[in-house]
């Protein structure tokens, strides 16, 4: 089976973000909807007629252009639209015939979900796979009387809303659906498209929908039993206890009240066993009566407005209907909880306290414990499908029985019980045989969940790789504070950053030097990779600051010097270097990424040159880089003018451009045609891996050369443009200066245009540079803003 076309069948805001995580993942998609039933006025002053093509795919067009400004943006770069066709379920169902696999994403309605899967069928080729993204209709009701052919290839695809960002894709097998389908569909849904695949069983709301509707429902009736505002109750329900910063009633009002309601009546519809869980407080009602919906609609349980200082952040007060200033929540278990060790130690702290949040906190987490307990057998195959649906869908740190262990699931029921609750079976029969624990992980690290009959193993990804796991095997090679070597077997060795923030200093250059030389002599290659939350956040910038303030200058320039001969070595290794950065990759991190022979980097990767944004610029070979890129635009032997080429680079650096994707940083200069980009991050080390291995068969180190500077005229136009910006307020007065020292690192100083130097005097003219910069008191001030504040001063 393989997937090289797809066809989206219905065109809303779910429809059209699928077919653009299609188009990212380098599927072409058909995206069809209903014919208009009139003309518009657009269309009428046009002339046009109901018959016109045009016409009759409007809908399916104009959700396609609406998808191109939505924010977050659902594609990589805006040109992948074009891997998208629209047409119309009445004129293109034909055209089926294309596709590999067809998606329905139309309205949550049987009758029409039926009506549309008899037409799929008869214009499908045989073998064709096709897949709901109903959130919880009945797939055996969907195709009901329907070929057998046709329902062996068929199942559900329940995609997280934004696809491109959320994690988790739910499958869930139709009454008929061939095994084999289901094995390709999940690996064609972690390799291609990047998600974290759950099977899931046929009922309302599936696994993740199902638990985390149902822990905001408890969270609603505890706040009005309880009367604690809504600011309090997300300081509670967010980080400290392992949930998004949104933690509740902000993720209600990312994803919307009315969705909310609506997946939440679904299920009461669904399983009239459970309607009172899913029962909502009468203000909910009213919220909904008054358009209060969240974000979309600019007012939910909070909403922003204009005060005498700017922007003002205000909440809802349920009791009134009406919004005040969000206040500071203040319990001694929240405090206390906050400066606890890791986050098993910090929910135990919160629940273990006596004031009203930890009654609060304990009350919903209990809830959520034994209904996630009660209902897993029913909506899963295994617990470990529960806790990555949790994990992937609603970004929770635990899942719930990873929860229970780290709680004790002793102590936890015993609890409850003193409390007059009821075990749900599968805690009980855990507990009965002597057990304690729903995992347990092996010296080997692998990891056996509990079944209900006992313990099974659970299978080891094969594209994943776990650092953690292998320094625990002793597999690290050497180390220090800031980085170490590892070996990640079949001859390459891994230089993981580990530093705070994984920001560069001295120590991870002296581990550039000493992995370089281990590999040179015992590898095959390199990959410079990590698992931390980014790759790398640049240099050490309290360093920075520290000795520019005390004006050591020679340990300053020292510090540049070690970095710049850390890059060089990376480009000129005598074995192949391959980066794997993912997440935040800025200045120094973007900087050993482009002195790496390759890029293997994870598709969410955010690559950006932004030291002007701290008043200095590249100086670890970063400007020296964008310098020789722009010439390599120009084909040898060809007279072209290398203004358009530098101005591209130069730009990107002035501005301190930060990518929004991989795609977006080839674009910007950053990757090559021939770096690569993994869709899922946990493959990302063995991808990278696999990258260094496929280079050392027929390696040949990079030989220096000579490099033709861009000179003054370059320079002269660089800066006319830098002027307009400035009269055009673009920029401040010290962004002006700072951008025409970094044109004349750029375009190499004084030297006339075209004239041939090699790499270490245009090193040496952005080390100059740096420097003298370091010592301006505007840089100092945006380094300390930064610092202090987390984001650039525009001084």
């Amino acid at each position: 089976m393989q997937i090289r076309k797809a066809a989206v069948l219905g065109s809303g805001v779910m429809g059209s973000a699928i077919a653009a995580h299609l188009a990212n993942a380098g599927i072409p998609s058909l995206l069809l909807d209903i014919v208009p039933g009139a003309l518009n006025a657009e269309e009428e002053r046009a002339g046009l007629s109901l018959s016109d093509r045009q016409v009759r795919s409007r809908i399916a067009a104009g959700n396609k252009s609406k998808m191109l400004k939505a924010n977050p943006a659902p594609l990589f770069v805006p040109e992948f639209a074009d891997r998208i066709e629209v047409g119309n379920l009445s004129d293109d169902l034909v055209r089926l015939a294309e596709a590999d696999w067809v998606i329905e994403v139309v309205v949550e309605r049987l009758d029409i979900k039926q009506e549309l899967f008899r037409q799929v069928s008869a214009h499908v080729r045989p073998g064709t796979i096709v897949s709901s993204n109903t959130s919880g209709i009945s797939l055996k009701d969907m195709v009901q009387g329907l070929p057998e052919e046709f329902t062996r290839y068929f199942f559900g695809t329940h995609f997280f809303n934004p696809p491109r960002y959320m994690r988790l894709l739910e499958v869930i097998p139709g009454p008929n659906t061939d095994p084999a389908v289901l094995d390709f569909m999940q690996e064609f849904g972690e390799r291609v498209l990047g998600k974290g695949v759950v099977i899931a069983k046929d009922t309302p709301n599936f696994i993740a929908n199902r638990i985390g509707v149902y822990g905001l429902a408890v969270t609603l009736q505890e706040m009005e039993r309880t009367g604690l505002r809504v600011d309090e109750i997300d300081a509670l329900t967010g980080p400290v206890m392992g949930r998004p910063k949104s933690a509740s009633f902000r993720t209600v009002d990312m994803v919307g009240l009315d969705t909310f309601v609506h997946v939440a009546n679904n299920v009461a519809e669904g399983v009239p066993a459970e309607k009172s869980y899913f029962e909502m407080p009468d203000f909910i009602q009213t919220m909904l009566k008054q358009g209060m919906l969240g974000d979309k609609t600019r007012q939910g349980f909070y909403r922003k407005s204009k005060g005498p200082q700017g922007t003002v952040l205000e909440v809802l007060d349920p009791k009134t209907m009406t919004y005040g200033p969000t206040q500071p929540v203040k319990f001694p278990s929240l405090e206390k909880a906050k400066t606890a060790g890791g986050l098993a130690e910090k929910i135990r702290t919160l629940l273990s306290g006596k004031d009203p949040g930890a009654e609060f906190a304990w009350n919903v987490i209990k809830a959520v414990l034994l209904y996630t307990a009660k209902v897993a057998p029913e909506v899963a195959g295994d617990i470990v499908a529960v806790d990555d649906a949790m994990r992937w869908g609603f970004n929770w740190e635990m899942g719930p029985f990873e929860l229970w262990d780290a709680l004790g699931v002793k102590g936890t029921a015993e609890r409850i019980v003193q409390e007059g609750g009821e075990l749900p079976p599968l805690v009980s029969e855990l507990l009965a045989g002597g057990r304690e624990k729903f995992y347990r992980k092996a010296e080997d690290g692998s990891v056996s969940y509990f079944s209900g009959a006992g313990y099974v193993q659970k299978a080891g990804n094969p594209y994943s790789f776990s650092l953690k796991q292998a320094k625990k095997e002793g597999r690290e090679i050497f180390g220090n504070a800031g980085a170490s070597l590892v070996d990640m077997g079949d001859g390459v060795a891994c230089l993981e950053f580990h530093s705070p923030n994984n920001s560069i200093g001295g120590d991870i250059m002296e581990m550039v030097h000493r992995s370089l030389a281990e590999v040179e002599k015992n590898y095959l290659g390199l990959v410079i990779g990590n698992q931390g939350k980014n790759f790398c956040v640049g240099a050490n910038l309290m360093l920075i600051l520290m000795e520019a303030e005390d004006e050591n200058w020679d340990e300053l320039d020292l510090m540049v010097r070690e970095f710049q001969r850390g890059t060089m070595a990376l480009k000129y290794a005598k074995k192949p270097v391959v980066a794997a950065p993912f997440g935040m990759t800025l200045g120094g991190g973007t900087e050993v990424c482009l002195h790496s022979h390759a890029i293997q980097a994870s598709a969410e990767t955010y690559m950006g040159l932004v030291e002007l944004g701290v008043g200095l610029i590249p100086g670890g070979g970063g400007t020296k880089e964008m310098a020789v890129r722009a010439m390599e635009g120009i084909l040898p032997g060809v007279q072209a003018a290398p203004d358009y080429f530098f101005a591209k680079r130069f730009e990107t650096a002035a501005m301190a451009k930060v990518s929004t994707s991989a795609e977006m940083a080839r674009q910007l200069g950053f990757l090559r045609d021939h770096d690569r980009y993994s869709m899922n991050s946990d493959h990302l080390l063995l991808d990278a891996k696999a990258r260094v291995i496929d280079l050392s068969r027929n390696f040949r180190p990079n030989l220096p050369a000579k490099v033709r500077v861009g000179g003054p005229g370059v320079r002269a136009t660089l800066e006319l443009g830098l002027y307009g910006m400035l009269e055009g307020r673009y920029i401040s007065e010290y962004d002006f200066h700072l951008a025409k020292k970094l044109a004349y690192a750029m375009t190499g100083g004084n030297r006339a245009a075209g004239t041939p130097v090699d790499e270490q005097y245009l090193l040496d003219l952005e080390r100059e540079v740096f420097l003298s910069l370091a010592g301006e008191p505007k840089t100092l001030e945006r380094i300390r803003y930064m610092l202090n504040k987390g984001k650039p001063l525009r001084n």
